[in-house]
């Protein structure tokens, strides 16, 4: 079996403005496998790196990257421990080649068309104006769960009034509100700010303290009047023991998986199973990946039948992504398998 990657770069329809400033573009690394008796048939993955979050955004990543393609014949005996993406990469490449190299992953009915997936629908941080249209666009178009991102771009009374006018025209039966504050508020000024948003019957919050704070996220999870959600706090943490033990201590109320950050397919699956052990919800987001990781994610969450609204709505964030038989529809993500990918536009090395 053979291996090679190459970097590619994403660029964002419209400037996507977040907490740290103002995203145009994303990189990320494809992967490919294949064997010389069969060079027609390759397995694509995504390593999809997220720079100033992933764990493994390191100076040697290229490094690693050579390192795993001129050993993929012995990718067991490499270790990938804090190879996050690289890893969610390698799983994704080795699963399409098993199956054909036609980008089916997993094999399930959202593959050949049978299932679709609910998403949430996500909305960018932007000035007011900018929120309320794209929250008005999105119940449009149909979504029934609204996800906001809050803590940055503008005042905290503003994202409550956003959040008031949804609910003066829909119930939480309606519509579910989720918001992601990706650490944005303090031991100190958290709780007022989820009293505030108690009255608007939030879902959840996501990461509303930064990560690294057991104790306190501990006493969050205990008395908090909003159910909380992890989903940085994930990030890292990788042995079974340290991940039983983060929940153990925290008892949140759900975690939020994004597989390329949390250990691959493998190490997600293992958040999954120490989670359902202690009770705790959970649900997957995508972490910018273009469609090739996207299509990835979204057969592996469909093998677990959801029932939860998933993150998945990122796939026309990009000018450049990789055409494939990805549908987004309202509130609802598909495969159309009468549709062919055009991977063209990856140039490998």
């Amino acid at each position: 079996m053979k291996a090679a990657y190459t970097r590619y770069d994403l660029h964002f329809a419209f400037p996507a403005g977040t907490s740290r400033g103002v995203l145009t573009h994303k990189e990320t690394y494809f992967i490919k496998v294949w064997h010389d008796d069969r060079l027609d048939v390759c397995g694509i993955g995504e390593c999809a790196l997220f720079r100033g979050l992933s764990a493994d955004d390191r100076p040697d990543y290229e490094k690693k990257l050579r390192e795993v393609c001129a050993n993929i014949d012995r990718i067991d005996t490499l270790d990938l421990s804090g190879w996050s993406s690289i890893r969610f990469g390698v799983e994704t490449a080795l699963l399409d080649l098993r199956h054909g190299g036609v980008r089916r992953i997993f094999p399930t009915p959202f593959f050949e068309g049978k299932e679709r997936i609910v998403i949430n629908g996500l909305i960018w941080m932007g000035d007011k104006e900018t929120m309320h249209r794209r929250i008005e666009e999105k119940l449009q178009a149909g979504f029934r769960c609204i996800k906001l991102k809050i803590g940055g771009a503008i005042d905290f009374r503003s994202e409550l009034e956003l959040l008031a006018e949804i609910r003066t025209r829909y119930a939480a039966r309606e519509v579910e509100l989720r918001v992601d504050a990706n650490g944005a508020f303090t031991p100190d000024n958290v709780w007022e700010h989820l009293d505030r948003l108690a009255r608007y019957d939030i879902h959840s919050i996501e990461q509303p303290i930064r990560a690294g704070q057991w104790q306190a996220l501990a006493e969050l999870c205990r008395d908090t009047p909003v159910p909380i959600a992890l989903d940085e706090e994930l990030i890292g943490v990788e042995s079974p023991a340290e991940k039983e033990a983060l929940l153990d201590a925290v008892r949140p109320q759900y975690i939020v998986l994004k597989p390329a950050l949390t250990g691959g397919f493998s190490g997600a699956a293992a958040w999954i199973e120490a989670a359902a052990a202690r009770r705790i919800g959970w649900w997957v987001t995508s972490a910018l990946e273009s469609n090739i990781g996207l299509n990835a994610i979204a057969q592996w969450v469909s093998s677990f039948s959801p029932e939860m609204p998933q993150g998945l709505g990122t796939g026309r964030l990009y000018t450049d992504n990789i055409p494939s038989p990805l549908r987004q529809q309202g509130e609802t993500l598909s495969y159309d398998p009468a549709e062919s990918w055009d991977t063209s536009k990856i140039i490998w090395n």
